[in-house]
């Protein structure tokens, strides 16, 4: 049995079993909801959006947000009104989800956590509070990445990979001339078992290879190698990992 407070605004009929939706929520046209799921109050979900079985998303989060331009970006903004939550995941308070999404299952999405448009996240992750994840960027399967960290756009992020808090990464390989070239405009690769250390600062087309190791408050400008340890600003290897 559901149960839909009388103060929230629902206008979807895809409404699976065991639902509870609180007050003060906004449900749009075609949002797909399944079973067991639990919306807390101040939620706005809009159109196009499909949420797995057992899902729980928590006050304040905005599900289908529209990216702005404005006309200050300098990229051409392209994006599909959908976003896509897999079975068992939970989104925390105020997280932003923009258009064109997918999560897979069992996710963990921290308090403040946005997400742009043409992300994709796998299954079993972890983003910790006030992660940011920018435009056209994919992140494997089981991969935790911890508070206040920032993913740029054009980042590829493989599986079972560790971003420490406050770990930041950039895609402008020519910030100087301040012009918007796309093929400039790539952020760092970070293949599987990577671990990156509180802090530490990735630039733009950097490759961490598999198991590559990026030590705290290290500032990286060149390719890490497979299971090694890098330290510094900027980043020398000091060992290889076992």
């Amino acid at each position: 049995m559901n149960k839909i407070s009388d103060l929230a605004v629902v206008e979807t009929e895809n409404i699976g079993n065991d639902v509870t939706i609180q007050e003060y929520t906004v449900i749009r046209n075609n949002v797909t909801i399944g079973d067991e799921v639990i919306i807390h109050p101040f939620v706005v979900i809009e159109e196009n959006v499909e949420i797995g079985n057992g899902v729980e998303i928590f006050p304040g989060s905005y599900l289908g947000k529209v990216p702005k331009s404005v006309g200050v970006t300098a990229r051409e903004i392209n994006y599909e009104p959908w976003v896509r939550i897999g079975d068992g995941c939970a989104i925390g308070p105020n997280a932003i989800i923009y258009y064109q999404v997918e999560i897979g299952s069992n996710t963990l999405i921290g308090d403040g956590v946005s997400l742009r448009e043409q992300v994709s996240v796998g299954t079993k992750c972890l983003l910790g509070r006030y992660v940011t994840v920018n435009y056209n960027t994919t992140i494997g399967d089981h991969t935790k990445i911890m508070d206040l960290a920032h993913i740029t756009g054009n980042s590829k992020i493989g599986n079972n990979v560790f971003i420490g808090m406050l770990a930041s990464t950039a895609n402008d390989n020519d910030l100087v001339s301040r012009k918007y070239r796309e093929e400039y405009v790539v952020g760092p690769t970070i293949d599987d078992n990577a671990t990156i250390g509180t802090a530490a600062v990735i630039l733009g087309g950097v490759h961490i290879k598999e198991g590559g190791y990026v030590g705290a408050n290290s500032g990286v400008t060149k390719d890490v190698s497979e299971y090694t340890l890098v330290v510094g600003s900027p980043a020398k290897p000091v060992r290889k990992i076992e």
